[in-house]
């Protein structure tokens, strides 16, 4: 099929993904991806062949109302066995997006398509112990210090290093402890070297140099490594989202949000409707599970012996299980729960579900937008 034979995207459409140069090689190395992948039939172009979208059948059939957790379904994707079908779900919801997704080149686009796998296959490989008072590394590989954080041995891969961290099959089977904050920053820097070692060596070895001397963690992690996409005043549709993306669900109960670790919960979305679960990788949530999980936490906390609030997992769980076996419960939880949540500081009527999500900056030698500390 011939380019200029594809749907015009129907104005004032915005969304979808935009090549920045206005280069034929380039928009040819896109649609070599597409007829990769098989998605020829469900493509819309505009802005003279820079801009993909879908079709106004398919985004209808496929994402209505930018819902993309059913793609895999829908399409009968197998994105664990198969890799193409893992990227096709990608670009299907890349293609989906509400808002214009901006790529300076067609290399930047590959590779943000890479990345997003890479997070994905990460994240499903990692097994963690959680632990917000305290955490540990392969000794292999890490050492830690108070102002340094945990940094990477001189002569240790930071690749492998961050691989044995939070894949147990790759080291001893040791379960090494993580916030759930810190495990998807791990996993999200995986999956960027991985890619840089392809694209950008010369980054990943300042990349490497920087672990070896600093941790960047927390919100310089986020400034340095992260785009944001979507906010308060103009939040994503509740149920977009792309495998790869970081997200946070947020705990609307007060009370309990004071407990160590339960301010809200980070995850990778893992594509087929699922998010990761570090500490039980072979459960990973549906959408409705997390929400129950999260509406539960107000049930299960305890002041110990120090005073400190805490949670009884065992008394969540149950109540997990008792409102799952509840329709009319289950589907009151989950509606309460799948509304956007409030903005910092207020607990009123929102939900737990966060109005952006998060995903890895450009990587590309001349547009790499990855800029280290010093």
């Amino acid at each position: 099929m011939k380019l200029d034979v594809f749907p015009e995207l129907v104005p004032p459409h915005t969304g979808g993904i935009l090549i920045a140069p206005d280069d034929p090689v380039q928009h040819r190395q896109v649609l070599d991806k597409f007829d990769e992948l098989g998605l020829r039939p469900y493509l819309a172009t505009r802005d003279g062949g820079r801009g993909f979208g879908l079709s106004a059948q398919a985004a209808q059939s496929l994402v209505p109302g930018c819902d993309t957790l059913n793609l895999c379904r829908d399409l009968g994707l197998d994105t664990v066995a198969d890799m193409v079908h893992l990227e096709r779900e990608i670009v299907l919801a890349l293609l989906a997006a509400p808002r214009t997704l901006h790529f300076a080149s067609a290399a930047e686009f590959l590779a943000a398509v890479a990345i997003r796998r890479n997070i994905v296959v990460g994240a499903r490989a990692t097994q963690l112990a959680f632990g917000t008072a305290e955490a540990n590394r392969p000794e292999s590989h890490w050492t830690y210090d108070e102002d340094r954080g945990f940094t990477v041995l001189p002569g240790r891969s930071l690749i492998e290093a961050l691989t044995l961290a939070t894949q147990p099959e790759a080291g001893d089977g040791r379960l090494y402890a993580f916030s759930c904050y810190r495990a998807t920053e791990y996993v999200m820097l995986l999956g960027i070297a991985r890619e840089l070692e392809r694209v950008n060596p010369p980054l990943l070895a300042a990349l490497q140099r920087q672990w070896e001397t600093n941790a960047i963690q927390s919100g310089s992690f986020h400034d340095v490594f992260l785009v944001e996409y979507g906010s308060l005043e103009a939040p994503l549709p509740p149920r977009y989202y792309v495998p790869g993306d970081r997200v946070w669900f947020r705990n609307p109960d007060e009370p309990s949000s004071d407990a160590s670790g339960y301010e809200g919960s980070w995850v990778i979305y893992l594509g087929n409707g699922l998010f990761s679960n570090f500490w039980q990788r072979d459960r990973p949530y549906s959408l409705a599970a997390k929400c129950v999980e999260i509406y539960h936490w107000r049930h299960g906390t305890f002041v110990d012996a120090e005073g400190d609030l805490r949670m009884n997992e065992a008394i969540v769980e149950a109540k997990v299980a008792e409102t799952a076996a509840d329709p009319a419960a289950l589907a009151a939880v989950v509606a309460r729960m799948s509304r956007l949540r409030d903005g910092r500081g207020i607990y009123a009527d929102g939900g737990c579900i966060d109005f952006s999500r998060e995903f890895a900056r450009n990587v590309c030698p001349g547009t790499a937008e990855i800029v280290l500390p010093g």
